[in-house]
Order: structure tokens, then sequence, then C-alpha cells
């Protein structure tokens, strides 16, 4: 005859303390909240003080008012602004391709593995990069002097005529020459560090397959590596419409053909610290930013696009 035994009790976990679980919970918080309070600080804080200063202005009488979005208003209908805008957009156009295709050339060369002294290669293309902004343009804009610079001592020693590169027509021509050299060394790493992470295995593949380089590069590189493409593509496009250092430093050299509406950060420095239109130089600053993430957003969107 079967007995049946007694149900066996089943022991429940004694609940945690709140205050041990409310601990708990803060600790992530603890982890993040300096960057939280950091981040607030140095990049919150400036652009919220910056719309605030945008929906008001100086008047002679009645001193600070609230003016709402006539200030933006006023920056769309601003040909100035408009012409600064269309400058830099044509330097973006011609100057960023350029500098992305030399970088990216000299990455497939250095990884081809048939460039003799590649270390130094590398390391020389890439120190451009570590020369301050200030000291490069200096360098350069005494290079381009026609008196007393390169272009100067050339026309002396050779009886010839150069065209003046600070000239009106020639620059923006100079400025892009500048940052080019400034920059192709940071973009030649970021593709070659991208290239050396390509798997073996299907550069091994393709040597099965009987594949050239040209079908290798086109094939396997540059699909493996456009993620670096577009973020070099995104982090060009923000510099160029940021463009400030360059015209600012040569304009003492080029006071006709750089004016200070030259470019929008340029505008927005000169109407805040010649002008004291801090609120107008404000509604500027916050409608060029909106371009520049709505265009910097348009391109990583498109470039990420499966079968783009």
């Amino acid at each position: 005859m079967t007995t049946l035994e007694p149900p066996v009790a089943v022991k429940r976990a004694p609940a945690r303390p709140a205050a041990k679980r409310d601990r708990r919970s803060w600790t992530g918080w603890g982890f993040v909240g300096p960057f939280v309070a950091v981040f607030a600080l140095v990049f919150l804080a400036p652009i919220g003080y910056s719309i605030y200063l945008s929906l008001f202005r100086d008047q002679l009488i009645g001193g600070t008012s609230f003016v709402g979005l006539d200030n933006y208003t006023q920056a769309l209908q601003d040909d100035q602004f408009w012409d600064s805008l269309a400058r830099v957009s044509l330097f973006l156009a011609v100057q960023v391709p350029i500098m992305l295709g030399i970088a990216l050339l000299i990455a497939l060369a250095l990884d081809s593995g048939r460039l003799f002294g590649k270390d130094f290669f590398r390391i020389a293309i890439f120190l451009p990069y570590a020369v301050p902004a200030v000291v490069a343009t200096l360098m350069w804009g005494f290079m381009y002097g026609t008196k007393y610079g390169l272009v100067g001592d050339i026309n002396s020693a050779f009886d010839v005529t150069l065209p003046d590169p600070l000239s009106s027509d020639l620059v923006l021509a100079s400025i892009g020459n500048i940052v080019t050299w400034e920059f192709i060394g940071y973009n030649m790493l970021i593709f070659y560090s991208a290239l050396r992470v390509i798997p073996l295995s299907l550069y091994e593949a393709a040597e099965i397959d009987g594949a050239g380089q040209f079908r290798v590069i086109t094939a396997i590189k540059l699909p493996a590596i456009r993620g670096a493409l577009v973020i070099a593509t995104i982090f060009s496009i923000i510099g160029s419409f940021q463009l400030f250092n360059e015209p600012a430093i040569l304009r003492p050299l080029a006071r006709n053909a750089i004016t200070t509406d030259f470019t929008p950060n340029f505008y927005t420095y000169s109407l805040s610290f010649n002008g004291q239109q801090h609120n107008y130089s404000a509604a500027v600053a916050i409608i060029m930013g909106l371009i520049t993430m709505v265009i910097a957003y348009v391109v990583q969107l498109r470039g990420m696009r499966k079968g783009a």
C-alpha cells in the first residue's frame, strides 16, 4: 500500500531590504554622474544660454527686450550670412573630396605592403596634424607672401610674377591647401586603422579566385571601411562649416580678400566681439549649428544605408 508523502514546503528567499535595493540602484548613477555633470556644464548649458540670448535684443531705448524669433527672421534675410554660408559650402564641395581622396590613396598604399619605408611615411604624413592650426596658418601665410615670403622670393629669383595666393580669387583655395595639409594625416590614420582590421581570410579567398589588386580594393577594402569613410566625411563637413582659425589668422595679410563675413563662424565672431550684437550673433550661431547637424545626419543616413 502506497503512502502519500506530505508536501515539501518551498522556502522563499528573504526579501532584500529596501534600503539595499535603493543603494544598488544609485550605483550606476555614481559612475555616470561626473560625466553627466560635465556634459551638462560644458555642452548643454552653453547651448541653452545661446538659445536664451537669441530671443532678446539690446535696444538704445528700453534696454534688453524680448523679441521672440525676430533675430532668427533677420538672420534668414541677412545677405552676409548667406554669402558666408555659400562660401564654406563651396569650400566643402571642393576641398573635402580632394582631402579624403588623397588620404584614402595614401592609406591604401601603406596597407598594400609594397611601399618601402611605410613606417616613416606614415609618421611623416601624420606629422602636420600635430602642428597647431595657428602655427600652420602662420607658416603658410609667410610662404604665401608676395613681398617677403616664398612666392616673393620666387618672383625675385626667376623674374616672374606668380599669382598672389592671398588675392580675392585665390584666398579660398589657399585656405583649402592649408586645411588639406593639416588633416590629410588625420584622415589617413582613420582609413589605415580600418584597413588593418579586415580579416585576412577575405584576401586569401580573393587570391584563390584570382582577383587582382584593383578588384581587391573595390570589392573588399572599400566596402569594409565604409564606416570609417562616413565618419571622416562627417568630421570634415563639421570642420568645414566651423572654418575660423585660418581666415582669422590670414586676415591681417589679406584684408581686402578676407572680410569679417568670410565664413559663418567668422561672421558670428565679428558680430559678437566687434559689433557687440551678442543676441543676433547667438541666433546666427544656432541656425548654423542646425544646418550643420541636418547635413551631417543626412550624410550619415546615406552612407550607412545598406546597398548604398
